[in-house]
Parts: C-alpha cells; structure tokens; sequence
C-alpha cells in the first residue's frame, strides 16, 4: 500500500531494494548532464537517456505538446530519495516529472552489480 512520507508531497513506494527512478528533460543536453551528475556521485549504477519522445500535457490550462528526453535511474533502497532531490535540484522545470518505481524483480548479477556501484549517504 502507498504511505505517505514526512514530506507532505511525496509518496513511498513499496519495501523493495532497488529502484528504477524516471524523469524527463527538454533537451538532449540537459538529460546527459543530469545522467552523467547521478553517476558520477554515486547514486546511480546506470543511466539511460531515451528519446526525443512527445509529451502532451495541460500546463496552466492549455494543452500543451513538447520533445522530450527519457532519463531513467537504476538505483537502490538506500540512495532513492537522494536521486529524486538530486534531480529537484538539478532540473530545469518547475515540476519536473519524478516518479520512483520498485524493480520487483530482475537477474541476480545485474542487481548485483547495482547494488555495488551505489554508494548512498545514510
């Protein structure tokens, strides 16, 4: 079941011990950065940028439609937070779409080897 956090507005996924944290970007550039900063600092075993995809959204109540780029984090239970604040503050829109999924299952090596390149802050 969802709980909610301290923080008002956020929501805790379900126990699990990795992650797979999703966001999107308005350019190429800004994805790769935001890849390339989580990886470098630890938080993320692996980065993988995607796109340009389109998005249709409302926004301030027009339908709007934009190019975006597909940033999705593998990371684990200890460094999920820290990746979601880490794009807050890296990001460039004002609501950037950052949604955290549980990986409920997946190849032992794999998740192994997430689990080594992430080193979290506790």
């Amino acid at each position: 079941m969802i709980s909610v956090s301290e923080k008002e507005d956020l929501v805790q996924p379900k126990e699990a011990d990795f992650f797979l944290v999703v966001t999107t970007t308005d350019s190429r550039k800004a994805a790769d950065s935001l890849a390339r900063a989580l990886v470098e600092k630890r938080l993320a075993a692996c980065v993988q940028v995607d796109g340009p995809l389109t998005s249709f959204y409302r926004w301030d109540g027009e339908m709007e439609c934009s190019t975006e780029y597909r940033v999705s984090v593998k990371t684990t239970a200890s460094a999920w937070q820290q990746v979601m604040d880490s794009i807050g503050q890296l990001h460039s829109y004002d609501v950037p779409q950052v949604i955290c999924l549980p990986i409920v299952a997946g190849e032992a090596k794999y998740l192994g080897w997430i689990e080594a390149e992430v080193f979290a802050e506790e």
